[in-house]
């Protein structure tokens, strides 16, 4: 074992992920194919190094490729921003509420960012609405990746030369997807939802101390990521929502990630996560937490009401509460159980 990350802990205990020499090296390799990364090339990175995000696609990959890498103790927009016009970085990897902050903060217009070409995202689904929108306001190409801490973590990421709005790319190199039905276990063909899982020499040795999470979750080889996606006829991945995280509402699923970009796409609204509450007649309803952009007196009321005419009805938040900050990871994924610790804790 060469490293031992823990898993973000977003819908359980953190788990220590057994890291093997043999991952973290083939992973790299696997990064630099899938990266146009020039010697010598900057960046500026803010991602913590003890997670797999930022130690090995920032850390090892552009110091394996003699690149070089400006180091941020935290996240500060101004900070990051400067950054990338005194280096002039080409490209940057980020999370969604960075794209968002790049796409609706009006700091950003004060710095010369003509340098960008390429943004990457990963970490935790980009609604395409905010990726085109950072596009738009940018003039570079803004990607996703997929991945995850078991898997060392990439797997996949989006073609320079032909990405596709909403999908996070295609299959890495010595890497295989399957879309299974979760509960079936039957492959899904191209075009039906299932659950992603993924096969090959980046996948774990396993959870330490933690056989029966191990078995839970690696098949005859194949990790089952718990996450819901799409592979079209192409090979493109799209991923959906956290298979755990779908809230069931009279039997329809409703992916928290759909109905948060929709509302990320609303004006005045700065950030937002739903999750699921019980319902005595439908089992569950979605809830929104909305952090209003600064000047904005937005309704909850304005809010449904704009809902209504873009997502089903049974995907409409029936309860919504405005909240200073939406509480996220260091990756940047939303923990939503400390929005449901809140709601319990607020009776």
């Amino acid at each position: 074992m060469l490293a031992l990350p823990y898993s973000s802990g977003t819908t359980g205990l953190p788990k220590g992920v057994m890291l093997s020499h043999r991952n973290m090296v083939v992973n790299v390799d696997q990064s630099l194919r899938l990266f146009d990364l020039r010697p010598g090339e900057m960046t500026v990175g803010f991602l913590p190094l003890f997670h797999i995000y930022g130690m090995t696609v920032l850390m090892n990959v552009y110091l394996g490729h003699g690149a070089g890498l400006v180091t941020m103790p935290r996240f500060d927009l101004e900070a990051f921003l400067t950054h990338i016009q005194t280096h002039r970085a080409e490209r940057v990897f980020i999370a969604p509420p960075v794209a968002i902050a790049l796409a609706k903060h009006p700091i950003v217009d004060r710095f010369d960012l003509s340098s960008l070409k390429l943004i990457m995202s990963a970490a935790a689904p980009l609604g395409a609405e905010v990726g085109a929108e950072v596009e738009r306001r940018l003039g570079c190409t803004v990607l996703q990746g997929y991945g995850m801490t078991e898997l060392s973590p990439i797997t996949h990421v989006a073609p320079h030369s032909d990405p596709r709005p909403g999908s996070v790319g295609v299959t890495a190199p010595n890497t295989r997807t399957r879309i299974v039905h979760p509960e079936t276990l039957q492959d899904c063909g191209p075009g039906e939802e299932g659950e992603v899982w993924i096969k090959g020499p980046q996948v774990m040795i396993g959870y330490l101390n933690r056989p029966d999470a191990t078995d839970a979750m690696i098949r005859d080889g194949w990790l089952r990521t718990g996450d819901l996606g799409v592979v079209d006829a192409d090979g493109y991945l799209f991923i959906r929502d956290r298979l755990k995280e779908l809230i069931k509402v009279k039997g329809f699923q409703v992916a928290p990630a759909e109905v948060e970009a929709v509302l990320l796409g609303l004006a005045g609204v700065a950030d937002a996560a739903v999750i699921g509450i019980p319902d005595d007649e439908a089992g569950e309803r979605p809830m929104a937490f909305i952090v209003r952009q600064a000047g904005s007196d937005l309704t909850d009321v304005a809010i449904v009401e704009a809902l209504r005419g873009r997502l089903a009805s049974y995907k409409v938040p029936t309860r919504i509460e405005f909240i200073e900050a939406v509480p996220k990871s260091a990756s940047g994924k939303i923990l939503r159980r400390v929005l449901r610790d809140r709601l319990v804790a607020g009776g």
